[in-house]
């Protein structure tokens, strides 16, 4: 690991003066940051430590509007509290799905929703060739090992996926985010946070240079208590997504009057398919309008060696899915 600075700040005004700094990187819980840093992956020039901003910025609150989260909320107590889990029940399984209890203690809402990629080129610095990480270098996950990779909004610069559970599920509710800078507070649709990597992957979110994180509303919508998150995985638990679905629907009299559904483990950034949540609006739900809407899911899947597998997987994943929340009983 290298030299760097250190700050420990105490409100708001103070990590943002301090985030400004050339090389400055925010951390709470740190169970990223610090990894890809013994990695030798990232290289801040300081650390800005702002996790006794908890008390600001950690609050989880249900009213008339949604749900509001704190960004420094704990993913544990979240995951554990009893109006997200009755109210909002995939936000509660895409928590409880992610990482170790360990960590689910230790991270914050908004450092799971900014995780990097895990591809093995970007997280290993013997290989020289990774765009993510050096920029204009190539990509060495294009005709490598890429069995974990992404087949959605991928491009010839990078094929890395985006690993993170609790994102795919708040960017299908059509949740938004609060950002503070010192140029002052603006909010937008998580679904613009993260950026498609095009010939800059290296360039993987819209925040401005010091701009933080403060806050996630995700609206009340009838679909929210139909919603479940399935997660499919080469093991039971500790274990990233190979292909996950999170899905909400409003259901009428057997009609599907609204949907919401998220992918995982499957493309380039926390990924809502629009094109599947026309396929099922206005028509009756049924195995084969799952099926359907899957399909449309995928239809514009890009697969390179090893990740042939990957859109069918999906297909299946998001049709079990819906048909498990069509299910249940609210």
């Amino acid at each position: 690991m290298r030299t760097f600075g250190y700050d420990h700040v105490h409100g708001v005004p103070d990590a943002l003066r301090a985030g400004t700094d050339p090389g400055a990187h925010y951390f709470a819980g740190g169970t990223v940051l610090l990894d890809l840093m013994k990695l030798d992956v990232m290289q801040p020039g300081a650390l800005v430590n702002i996790g006794d901003l908890r008390g600001q910025l950690g609050a989880v609150a249900l009213d008339g509007d949604g749900l509001h989260l704190g960004a420094l909320a704990r993913m544990a107590e979240v995951a554990d509290h009893p109006a997200v889990a009755q109210h909002y029940p995939v936000l509660a399984q895409a928590l409880h799905s992610a990482a170790s209890p360990q960590l689910r203690n230790m991270a914050s809402l908004a450092g799971t929703v900014l995780q990097r990629t895990r591809c093995s080129y970007f997280r290993d610095t013997s290989w020289d060739a990774c765009n993510k990480r050096s920029p204009g270098s190539g990509c060495a996950a294009i005709g490598g090992v890429n069995r974990h990779l992404a087949v959605l909004g991928v491009s010839d610069h990078c094929i890395a996926h985006y690993p993170g559970d609790f994102a795919t599920a708040l960017v299908a509710l059509g949740t938004t985010v609060d950002l503070q800078g010192e140029d002052g507070t603006r909010s937008l649709p998580l679904e613009e946070l993260h950026r498609l990597p095009g010939d800059t992957p290296h360039v993987e979110t819209t925040l401005r240079p010091g701009e933080l994180i403060t806050a996630f509303h995700v609206p009340a919508a009838p679909w929210m208590r139909r919603s479940l998150y399935l997660k499919v995985r080469d093991r039971e638990s500790y274990a990233f997504a190979l292909a996950s679905a999170a899905v909400a629907l409003d259901l009428q009299a057997g009609t599907v009057r609204g949907a919401r559904i998220g992918l995982g483990g499957v493309a380039a950034k926390p990924w809502r398919s629009h094109a599947a949540e026309a396929a099922l609006v206005g028509r009756r739900f049924d195995e084969a309008a799952a099926e359907a809407a899957a399909a449309e899911a995928f239809r514009n899947a890009v697969v390179h060696e090893e990740t042939g597998f990957k859109p069918e997987l999906g297909r299946r994943t998001l049709v079990r899915a819906l048909l498990d929340a069509a299910a249940l009983e609210v």
